[in-house]
């Protein structure tokens, strides 16, 4: 047997647990776990010894927003960060310049993905303009899975939302129901337009524009009710519903109740939720403003039992890069900062931290980053595990090393606004990713190649 590449050394995190094996690599796929690789040629041979391979993590709520704001971010930078982060494919969300909500549109985002990532991605698309060869359009051309967002545009971005924001409930139901024939899954940032807008109003008319305003103004139970209204909805339409990350105690326990009537729903959750509350929020300033907010330690300890319990399916970024004077308006006005925060070069050491700090099993880890999310949007065994035949997107980890957090050593564009993470330690370190069988981030270093990664879509639908 001749190999492109032999894995050699590692302990392989298998979906039946931790084994002593050797990985082999042959055309961008694994061809061979070997207990024994002796006198098994390649044409280059990789020691692991120390190391856990693990499956690429697969970054299911991701944003660069290309082409709509170069100056945040584009698919070539932002890949780069995910690289950096063992994260081998990213589901890119429809919010962009125009908004991803047409086959044209689509076919263009792809392209200019193709021509910039450095991983391998996949792209949502948004059906609210209720138009049903569009979205059977998407989804022809691969739509991994679609977005809703049950609130209104942010002032000045209806363009960058246009076929997103479906506040009403017949046309959320309708857009359901259009998603359900394509058998994709549709995820829904799910907040009560109504109660925001009243909240809001409430504490303007008070002259609130402070940091402790923007949780006011998004209690859990704004959550809570939109998610029990999708879902009570969905008894008509029978689409696959996903909730886009799940904040709070009360948002999970909704979710959890239409879960044990059989309801096809599943939810994630973010590590800025897992890792930081209110307090932390509050000292950090408006660089962590993100939608939903981040809340208590009532609600981080809930959403942990959510994911020990299977509830919840997957911990996601939903990477938002910006740039530092749109950040820094809390100055003067919290609401007049756009919400959002890099993540994606946290995702692998946040979790595999929690695993070897005995939080969760390293295992479950991955079942959360990669395989989970695979699995509920049809990429599975394609992505997200490491077994003969599945593509050879991987990441070695160094238990023994340790990552700390500053600019300098991250790749996204908005690295400067990486404020949540900065100066955090964590158990560990990516040492190398691979997509497809090739190195793209080695040592600290990309060494890929721009345009190297690969469109995915789902064997569904």
């Amino acid at each position: 047997m001749t190999l492109d590449t032999l894995i050699r050394n590692a302990q392989v995190v298998l979906e039946t647990g931790i084994a002593r094996v050797d990985v082999g690599i042959e055309a961008g796929r694994i061809a061979a776990l070997l207990e024994n690789s002796d006198g098994i040629h390649a044409r280059q041979t990789i020691d692991a010894s120390g190391q856990l391979l693990l499956p690429g993590a697969i970054d299911i709520h991701f944003h660069c927003r290309a082409p709509a704001w170069p100056q945040r971010g584009d698919f070539s930078t932002e890949t780069r960060a995910a690289a950096a982060g063992g994260v081998t494919t990213i589901f890119e969300m429809p919010v962009s310049k125009p908004c991803c909500a047409t086959a044209e549109i689509f076919r263009q985002r792809k392209s200019l993905a193709d021509a910039d990532a450095w991983v391998n991605f996949a792209l949502y698309g948004a059906p609210g303009r209720l138009q049903r060869e569009e979205v059977q359009g998407m989804a022809a051309e691969g739509a991994i899975a679609f977005k809703i967002f049950m609130t209104s545009a942010p002032a000045g971005r209806d363009d960058e939302f246009e076929g997103l924001c479906l506040v009403d409930a017949p046309e959320q139901l309708a857009a359901m129901q259009l998603v359900a024939e394509t058998g994709r899954v549709l995820v829904a940032h799910a907040e009560n337009n109504a109660l925001l807008e009243h909240y809001m109003g409430q504490l303007r008319a008070a002259g609130r524009n402070d940091l402790q305003a923007h949780n006011e103004s998004r209690p859990p139970h704004v959550e809570a009710l939109a998610i029990a209204n999708l879902l009570s909805l969905n008894e008509v339409a029978g689409v696959r519903l996903h909730i886009a990350h799940v904040s709070s105690r009360a948002a999970l326990a909704t979710l959890q109740r239409y879960q044990a009537e059989g309801a096809d729903v599943s939810g994630e959750t973010c590590p800025h939720y897992l890792f930081f509350t209110e307090e932390d929020f509050l000292g950090i300033g408006a660089w962590a403003r993100v939608n939903p907010p981040i809340r208590g330690q009532d609600d981080q300890d809930a959403l942990w039992d959510g994911l020990a319990d299977g509830s919840l399916l997957a911990v996601t970024t939903d990477h938002s890069p910006f740039m530092v004077e749109e950040k820094e308006r809390a100055q003067t006005d919290i609401f007049a900062v756009p919400p959002g925060a890099p993540g994606v070069e946290e995702l692998v050491p946040s979790m595999m931290d929690a695993a070897l700090s005995g939080r969760l099993a390293v295992e479950e880890a991955v079942r959360l980053i990669s395989t989970n999310g695979a699995q509920r949007f049809g990429i599975y065994p394609r992505k997200g595990v490491i077994a003969p035949g599945s593509d050879a997107d991987l990441v070695l980890y160094d238990p023994e090393a340790s990552t700390t957090i500053h600019p300098d050593m991250l790749f996204s564009k908005a690295r400067a606004c990486d404020k949540l993470y900065e100066g955090m330690t964590f158990r560990g370190r990516v040492a190398r990713t691979l997509v497809h069988g090739a190195t793209v981030f080695a040592d600290g270093e990309i060494v890929g190649v721009r345009g190297g990664g690969r469109f995915v879509r789902p064997a569904i639908g």
